[in-house]
């Protein structure tokens, strides 16, 4: 499948007060690989407006193995597990010096059309091509 990946030095201001990174930032670190990974495939949310669809998350996990700690200097890789009938991404956070996994997560997200606000069962024909031209 598809993959890409960013990296972030953990900042002063994502600590909580036991100085590790809160919780809560780690989905903003998986929204900033999803971004990355949406301009990849070349169908980002402004481009998911434009076909006519926005594509909110329906279900999030996230899996903390290990804390990640002031200016530690992460991986934060998004890979697209499905696109046919949802939107589908797996996320790994790695230390960059280390290698080592220290935090798994996965998004799902259905189309729902902007014009009636139905729900989709089955992703736009514009967004299963988009990633057809990736793989």
């Amino acid at each position: 499948m598809i993959s890409t990946s960013i990296l972030i030095k953990a900042q002063f201001y994502d600590l909580d007060p036991m100085q590790i990174v809160w919780h809560g930032n780690y989905v903003r670190y998986f929204e900033e690989a999803r971004c990355a990974l949406l301009d990849h495939i070349g169908y980002n949310y402004r481009q998911m407006a434009h076909s006519g669809y926005s594509w909110p998350i329906v279900d999030l996990r996230v899996k903390y193995v290990k804390s990640v700690t002031l200016l530690q200097e992460i991986k934060v890789v998004a890979t697209l597990i499905e696109y046919e009938n949802r939107l589908q991404i797996s996320y790994r956070i790695f230390d960059v010096l280390s290698g080592e996994v220290l935090t798994k997560g996965e998004s799902v997200q259905f189309p729902v059309s902007l014009e009636s606000g139905d729900v989709s069962l089955d992703s736009p024909k514009v967004f299963i091509d988009a990633v057809r031209r990736c793989l």
